[in-house]
């Protein structure tokens, strides 16, 4: 197929014999990331998927349906999630969420005013690449803790077959696949490893005979919708928590510094987006526009207790193979994914899936992360020979994945990720040589 030509553009109305099929895409592509990090921060995957559909439906309103991106739930704050859940509970977090999508705002606000570059300035190259190499490697001991590991913490060998097997089904499907299957490979290798677990005999399937007996002996219509549907376990503001009950500093410090990573990766996910459709979205509607639609969506999410959003690479890369750019094919998944968070069967069947699948995919995943700030450093030819450049990623580096904390009182301390972000933010701004750290200054063209 010609890269330049549209199947659908992005405001085209798809036929209604295809709608449903190309919507189911999208959802498919971003269905194994978006329960993963519910699955690793102990929240309901369905809430996550309501959510996210959400937050992709609020994002598209607030764009004026000029970008058709979708938003699933974000890695980059996972480690905060779980940091502040143990601090302050999960309601904590939520409110911590919550206060990221605030940062959103207020830098789409300041955008709006001032333009991009003080941003670009403050968040360079060379402080990026390493913040997002600490969120994937300091995830490492997760991933591999699933994957080896039973529920009393002993090695277990099934789980370590297991979750092989999962990521070699992961790594063929990334590598050697083409087409729409090339852009699911998390989802096919959990599909894969699941099948895996069940022959191994580790996976625990009452939840699904008893969602699948109540809906087979249903004897009316009435009964069969009670047993397919179910109301997910949201967390609401004001009704299971006071919000000013659970705000310490401690959440803000954990929670709102991973937001300017994330506005940064936001900056490059339109981009590529712009590249992929021939549009201009930094212009039009306006990048003060995109980041307020995403800090609208984690805002959402954060008041029903799911975890923050943030565009999904795995759906630009839909576009990219399909050239079917249309926002009602993203708002059609967005509706099908909170249909399926709703629905029963599907909760139980994720609730059911072994933490060693999840860790087989987690290696990966994590690993791409890490990739993706090396990356950065790159392509964005950035020179590690220059001393201020080497320093300040090396004590980004060892500061996010050895742990350091900064103990402020009792009940707060600043924990590594957000300290190494802030740490280098200083370093880039106080030593010389500044022009030295966006490199070939190309950050987010290619």
């Amino acid at each position: 197929m010609d890269r330049e030509k549209k199947v659908l553009d992005v405001q085209e109305v798809p036929h209604w014999n295809k709608w449903l099929l190309l919507s189911l895409q999208h959802l498919f592509a971003m269905f194994g990331a978006t329960i993963l990090v519910p699955y690793l921060i102990e929240m309901p995957p369905n809430v996550a998927l309501v959510t996210s559909g959400l937050g992709t439906l609020a994002y598209l309103l607030i764009t004026r349906g000029q970008i058709p991106a979708y938003l699933g739930s974000s890695f980059a704050f996972i480690a905060p999630i779980i940091a502040a859940s143990a601090a302050d509970g999960l309601a904590g977090a939520m409110v911590g969420a919550f206060l990221a999508g605030i940062v959103y705002g207020v830098v789409a606000l300041m955008i709006q005013v001032s333009g991009v570059n003080w941003l670009l300035k403050i968040l360079p190259p060379v402080v990026v690449g390493p913040v997002i190499m600490v969120i994937g490697l300091g995830l490492a001991p997760t991933a591999i803790d699933m994957a080896m590991h039973n529920s009393n913490g002993e090695v277990e060998l099934t789980y370590v077959f297991v979750a092989s097997v999962t990521l070699l089904i992961t790594v063929i499907a990334s590598v050697f696949f083409k087409g729409f299957w090339s852009v699911i490979p998390i989802l096919l290798g959990i599909v894969g490893g699941y099948v895996t677990a069940i022959l191994a005999g580790i996976v625990n399937t009452n939840g699904i005979n008893e969602s699948w007996n109540n809906l087979t002996s249903s004897q009316s219509v009435g009964e069969f919708i009670n047993a397919l549907f179910v109301t997910p376990d949201f967390i609401i503001p004001f009704v299971d928590y006071q919000p000013l009950d659970v705000l310490t500093l401690s959440v803000v410090f954990i929670m709102v510094p991973v937001a300017l990573v994330t506005i940064t990766e936001h900056i490059g996910d339109q981009m590529v987006l712009s590249k992929v459709t021939n549009r201009n979205f930094i212009k039009q509607p306006g990048l003060n526009k995109s980041l307020m639609g995403d800090g609208a969506a984690t805002v959402i999410a954060s008041a029903l207790g799911g975890p923050p959003n943030t565009t999904y690479g795995e759906n630009i890369g839909v576009l990219a193979i399909t050239r079917v750019f249309s926002v009602f094919v993203i708002g059609g998944a967005a509706l099908l994914a909170i249909f399926f968070g709703f629905v029963d069967l599907i909760a139980v069947l994720i609730e059911s899936i072994p933490e060693a699948v999840m860790g087989g995919v987690s290696i990966l995943l994590f690993g791409v992360i890490a990739s993706s700030g090396m990356r950065m450093l790159i392509d964005n030819q950035v020179d590690l020979g220059v001393k201020r450049n080497l320093i300040i990623s090396s004590v980004i580096l060892v500061i996010g994945i050895g742990g350091a904390v900064i103990p402020v009182t009792e009940e707060l301390e600043i924990p590594g990720l957000a300290l190494a972000a802030v740490v280098g933010v200083i370093l880039n701004l106080v030593l010389p040589g500044r022009e030295h750290a966006e490199g070939n200054g190309n950050m987010f063209e290619d």
